[in-house]
């Protein structure tokens, strides 16, 4: 291979890779930053998540509603190429896991926040539903998923 050859045809695809892994790692730090502070403001607010079914004290509430959120996060094109080389060989896809992840908190963040909004200081009976919109594939290996979070907001008197 020649340097011409390096320079006018895979230099630039190395420079493009690059550069969105760096602006992909970049939105993915803010994304988490947020939702970290935005978890914080609901802990100081006393919001509460729980899994159980059946609500306790339950002659002292005064409104239960159904509350839901839902998040749609893709991952970029570096991080699935990279997740894509790890399907080979097999392990634990990392990119994947912050994913799911930031979905995941960022559903949660959002059934909160509308259960806030009714006045609510706990969420009972808190389910998640997952859902893959876009697969990684080889032509495109970027991958999407959807979490829809739901539960019982609950407002004592």
């Amino acid at each position: 291979m020649t340097p011409a050859i390096f320079w006018e045809q895979i230099a630039p695809i190395l420079f493009f890779l690059a550069l969105g892994f760096a602006v992909g790692t970049y939105r993915e730090r803010r994304h988490f930053a947020s939702l970290a502070r935005r978890e914080r403001e609901m802990a100081q607010l006393g919001m509460g998540v729980v899994s159980l079914r059946k609500i306790s004290r339950p002659e002292t509430v005064r409104l239960a509603a159904f509350v839901a959120g839902d998040a749609v996060i893709a991952t970029d094109y570096f991080k699935g190429f990279v997740a894509g080389l790890r399907n080979i060989v097999g392990g634990e896809v990392g990119a994947y896991e912050t994913l799911m992840e930031r979905a995941r908190r960022e559903a949660t963040l959002r059934m909160l926040e509308q259960a806030r909004q009714l006045g609510a200081t706990e969420v009972w009976n808190v389910r998640y539903g997952t859902s893959n919109i876009r697969s990684a594939a080889r032509r495109n290996p970027g991958a999407s998923v959807e979490v829809f979070a739901f539960g019982t907001a609950v407002v004592r008197k």
